[in-house]
């Protein structure tokens, strides 16, 4: 009995000696790794971006704690997209969040075509040749679109409704964008079906605003429609300015704009597609390959008035409309 109790002493003792040593051999888990493309400046993106983390800690993401971010903002200057997509790419991110529309996801696919890229509101996937379908992607993009070709007509005629008499929207886009010509033609089509008449206000840097602007007044446009691109973004206050000094109610596709003084937004909840963004993220980093992974339609919309902006503009808002409104701002 005592030789076997010291077998039995001596192979415990040896277990503890050896524990410690397995555990020390095991490989330490790899923290994920994200890079977060966006078009606009960090202060502008604050709202998605906050979405976005949101979501990450729905599914179980902290930053800093089990998750590294990799942050990089082009301050609305597009050429610097694939630049900074490659920089993430460098960094041997583990999956890319193009923050934007399709040209920013076409840079982070320029950059790579192994890595995976989750886009966040890309206006037409499949006619930006980012997804061969919306339910099989194939390649290395999937994520959420805007149905930007839907809502242009829904736009109008919340604008018609606003202002019976409406028969002439100037439209406000950017030229170097690509997916807003297409943005424009969808406006176009859909303003025939309401015999309304769209004047075409094409810029392509923020000096180029304030003559298209003048253009719309001495063309007397009834109403003012902004499609959303970094150049208008990043310009929204001075856009914003201008429509409140000279009367010309504001039609835009995102509520931010409507907050700090415009007339009426109507759109998907972009804060709404951020944090939904990170359930892709999280079931690519869990082994799922994003060409498999079907695109994903806008869920929320949100219809935004500020009336403060109304009464300064000499309008007055329907009833009907004020009771669909999502947010009224006063």
């Amino acid at each position: 009995m005592r030789s076997r109790d010291a077998v039995l002493i001596t192979a415990t003792a040896l277990t503890l000696l050896v524990a410690p040593l397995a555990v020390e051999a095991q490989p330490a888990t790899k923290t994920p790794r994200i890079g977060y493309l966006s078009p606009l400046s960090a202060d502008v993106d604050t709202p998605r971006r906050n979405a976005l983390l949101q979501g990450l800690h729905e599914v179980g993401y902290v930053e800093g704690r089990n998750v590294v971010i990799d942050w990089r903002f082009a301050d609305g200057k597009l050429e610097r997209l694939v630049d900074l997509a490659a920089e993430l790419v460098s960094l041997r991110a583990d999956i890319i969040v193009a923050a934007g529309g399709g040209q920013i996801a076409l840079a982070a696919r320029k950059a790579t075509t192994t890595i995976p890229i989750v886009m966040t509101n890309v206006e037409d996937p499949v006619r930006s040749g980012l997804a061969t379908s919306l339910a099989h992607p194939g390649g290395n993009v999937t994520g959420l679109t805007a149905l930007v070709r839907e809502l242009s007509a829904k736009r109008l005629e919340v604008l018609k409704e606003m202002k019976p008499r409406l028969t002439r929207v100037a439209v406000l886009w950017n030229t170097a964008y690509p997916e807003k010509a297409n943005e424009f033609e969808d406006t176009q089509a859909a303003a025939r079906a309401l015999a309304i008449r769209v004047q075409s206000l094409p810029v392509q840097r923020a000096s180029d605003l304030d003559a298209a602007l003048e253009t719309a007044v001495r063309e007397r446009a009834d109403a003012l429609i902004t499609l959303p691109d970094p150049l208008t973004n990043t310009n929204s206050s001075q856009i914003i300015a201008f429509a409140r000094e000279r009367r010309v109610p504001t039609m835009f596709t995102q509520r931010p704009p409507v907050d700090a003084g415009g007339l009426i937004s109507y759109g998907p909840s972009y804060t709404d597609l951020f944090r939904r963004a990170a359930g892709y993220v999280d079931r690519i980093l869990k082994g799922a390959k994003p060409g498999d992974l079907p695109v994903q339609q806008p869920s929320k919309f949100e219809l935004v008035i500020n009336v403060k902006t109304a009464k300064a503009l000499g309008l007055t808002i329907p009833p009907s409309l004020l009771l669909r409104a999502d947010q009224i701002i006063e």
